[in-house]
């Protein structure tokens, strides 16, 4: 079977683009701003937002997602998608001096590991004292 390049007719070109940007979620750099104490905080407790699933009170930093409700995240945390995300976050993002260093301009080090774990939320909290308490 001969592999057929799909051809797009002059006036499909905007769907293309429609399709390609439709479901693009946040870049990796993006979630390393988010993942900055002051930022993080912001994101968890953020206001009532009835456009928002789970009226925005359910949000998952490392892969940028609102959820309907607790039960969703915490099922959300143990999915292969949040595993992997969390895995390539654990590469430090690329700065200037890395692509400086890269192109010559100095000696090349690889990009460093930090250790990201999953978040915490208010309900593995309250469990954790439930369980010290007895």
């Amino acid at each position: 079977m001969v592999y057929k390049r799909k051809k797009y007719n002059s006036g499909d070109t905007n769907l293309k683009k429609k399709y390609k940007t439709k479901r693009r979620t946040r870049d990796l750099d993006e979630i390393h701003e988010d993942l900055k104490p002051h930022n993080s905080q912001q994101l968890l407790k953020q206001e009532i937002d009835l456009d928002k699933p789970g009226n925005a009170q359910f949000y998952c930093i490392h892969c940028a997602r609102y959820f309907i409700n607790s039960q969703a995240l915490q099922e959300h945390f143990t999915t292969k998608l949040h595993k992997r995300r969390l895995k390539a976050l654990q590469e430090e993002p690329y700065s200037i001096k890395d692509s400086e260093r890269a192109a010559g301009l100095g000696s090349w080090k690889p990009p460093g590991k930090r250790k990201i774990e999953s978040q915490q939320t208010d309900s593995d909290s309250v469990i954790k004292k439930t369980k010290v308490e007895q």
